[in-house]
């Protein structure tokens, strides 16, 4: 006894391994419990008292202690909130924030993970429960924050010391203050005029509301009736009143999963808005779309395939020009930007496509260069997570930012073997190894020199045997690629290819693997990978080199977007001839690539 398997004695790694394992252990228990306690007091707990106070301390107060652990799974909207606050006002001092209802200061814990809170003058916890604000009061004594301060008091007679707030925030506290006008009035009247007012909350849509808010009536029923039952009022009035009194800046609307509730996912929205700057200026709303039928769920391209050197040539770009291009991957409505177009209109029908290109112009706007670099340069990032959250989310679209906040595991994994084309590389790639082609592929995408090319991929024997080998066997062997690779799904699932172009390839009366053959066959002899053919260089190796990408990776190119070109450029969503028909263009550019 007392010794390992082997005889040997236990050595103090071992021993502090099992008693950490023992900790977590009994931790996860505790969580466990707490949870629970949580849980009973929101379904079960009776909610009594005279008055409002009152009640909100026979609800909070018994779970107080457990609040925000369980609220960490559950508030899901806090975060971005804060995170789009700070956003914005990071570069500022000497802030005043007002977090209303703000319970135990959670959030102040949260917004130092965003902006240090030294950036702030003050910051004033206000709620009405008295269990809460000591616990809060304890927090910030334990943080040792200096310019935090907890007030016991009514969200609706709260006023700032200091007469104006740069920052104030509902946090999930808006749809549980009754006389909701009176907290909305009196916090609109205590913003600064370069102030923010953020809000996160659950919601339900009203019958007709915005695209991007709507719900069913099933849906509206169901979840106003569930949290009616604890006095919290989600309905639509309170972000519409917050409308009529302050400019939106920001919204999102999304679900999270609710603790120990599997299936269910309870709405909920953001919301940022500041004064207006102009009073007669109209709101728009984002429209919802979605991708026709027979569209994957992500984009098919994430690069533009179409070589746009060909076309700048001809095409004269100048600052009076207004240019209509498909987005595909964005790489060349960013190029006509570069090239001088004095505004760029790109779209695409496929809804994935445009929140591609909506994340590079923003990343472009907000990040650095060596952050645009590994993003869409190398294709991963390891801090993507960080960075989608505080510099770049704060910033999307709903559309975009719903599309990308599930799918950060792109930049993980290489975002250049995402997509529909992405996948139909991974897939090559891994033929590639599989038949022992990858090193060969390897020195074909690095040859120095073009005669170094050509002398790599007539040397490979996939190649010899294709140009030399027995007709019949090359044959049999062709038609067997087509069948599994070549075929019309996987060319247009994984190649992007559309119906109609592939009906005229087969008009031409050449088989598709012929045709296809034809091609790579072509580039490999006729088109230098390493120095001027970047696009298969990608395809080939899953990332661009910093000689050989397309020109918004370059960074001289880079501060010339970020100083202001990239403000010239409007990602929009639907088909070609609608955007054709919408406003006048002076060049319009409709290529095919492949």
């Amino acid at each position: 006894m007392g010794r390992g398997a082997d005889g040997s004695a236990l050595t103090a790694p071992t021993l502090i391994r099992r008693n950490s394992w023992s900790l977590d252990r009994l931790k996860s228990l505790g969580d466990v419990k707490d949870d629970i306690l949580v849980l009973r007091h929101l379904w079960f707990g009776r909610k009594s008292g005279a008055d409002h106070a009152a009640r909100l301390e026979s609800f909070y107060g018994p779970q107080a202690a457990a609040y925000d652990k369980f609220r960490a799974k559950f508030l899901w909207g806090r975060r971005p909130m804060l995170a789009a606050a700070a956003a914005r006002l990071r570069n500022r001092n000497d802030l005043i924030w007002v977090d209303m209802g703000g319970g135990t200061g959670e959030n102040v814990d949260m917004m130092a993970d965003y902006m240090s809170l030294h950036h702030f003058k003050a910051i004033y916890v206000v709620d009405l429960c008295h269990s809460l604000c000591e616990q809060a009061k304890l927090k910030v004594k334990a943080k040792g924050w200096k310019n935090v301060h907890v007030v016991e008091g009514d969200a609706c007679e709260f006023r700032v010391p200091e007469g104006e707030a740069s920052l104030i925030t509902f946090s999930y506290s808006l749809s549980m203050i009754p006389p909701f006008h009176d907290a909305v009035d009196s916090a609109v009247s205590q913003l600064s005029a370069d102030g923010l007012l953020g809000m996160a909350d659950f919601y339900v849509s009203a019958k007709y509301d915005t695209p991007m808010r709507q719900m069913c009536w099933a849906r509206r029923f169901f979840w106003r009736s569930i949290f009616d039952i604890d006095n919290i009022d989600i309905g639509p009035e309170r972000r519409a009143y917050l409308e009529t009194k302050l400019e939106r800046v920001w919204e999102v609307n999304n679900e999270g999963s609710i603790p120990w509730v599997p299936y269910l996912r309870a709405p909920y929205f953001v919301w940022l808005g500041r004064p207006w700057l102009d009073v007669q200026k109209q709101l728009s709303h984002e429209q919802k779309v979605e991708a026709p039928a027979l569209f994957p769920p992500t984009f098919l391209y994430t690069q533009s395939w179409e070589d746009p050197e060909p076309d700048m040539k001809v095409m004269r770009i100048c600052p009076e020009d207004t240019v209509l291009t498909l987005t595909s991957g964005g790489c060349n409505a960013l190029n006509l930007l570069l090239h001088g177009a004095g505004h760029v209109v790109s779209v695409d029908c496929n809804p994935a496509q445009s929140s591609l290109l909506e994340l590079k112009a923003i990343a472009i706007q907000q990040l650095e260069f060596e952050d645009v670099w590994q993003m869409f340069g190398e294709g991963r990032h390891p801090r993507i997570d960080k960075i989608f959250e505080t510099r770049l989310a704060p910033y999307l679209s709903q559309k975009a930012f719903n599309f990308w906040n599930t799918r950060l595991w792109y930049f993980k994994q290489g975002l250049y073997y995402q997509g529909g084309m992405g996948k139909l590389c991974w897939v090559l790639q891994c033929l590639a190894v599989f038949c022992g082609l990858n090193m060969p592929m390897k020195k074909l995408a690095n040859a120095p020199t073009l005669q170094e090319q050509r002398k790599q991929w007539d040397s490979m024997a996939l190649v010899y045997f294709i140009k030399h080998g027995p007709r019949l066997l090359v044959w049999l062997f062709s038609k067997v690629l087509a069948l599994l690779l070549f075929n019309r799904i996987v060319l247009w699932f994984g190649g992007g290819v559309p119906a109609k172009q592939y009906a005229l390839i087969k008009k031409d009366g050449i088989p598709i693997e012929q045709y296809l053959a034809r091609t790579v066959d072509g580039i490999a002899e006729n088109s230098h990978l390493r120095k001027s053919n970047y696009f298969y260089y990608n395809c080939i190796t899953g990332h661009f080199l910093r000689d050989n990408c397309p020109s918004y990776l370059r960074e001289e190119n880079h501060d010339r977007l970020q100083g202001g070109l990239i403000n010239r450029l409007t990602i929009a969503t639907g088909f070609f001839l609608d955007e054709l028909r919408a406003r006048k263009y002076t060049k319009v550019c409709l290529v095919c690539g492949l």
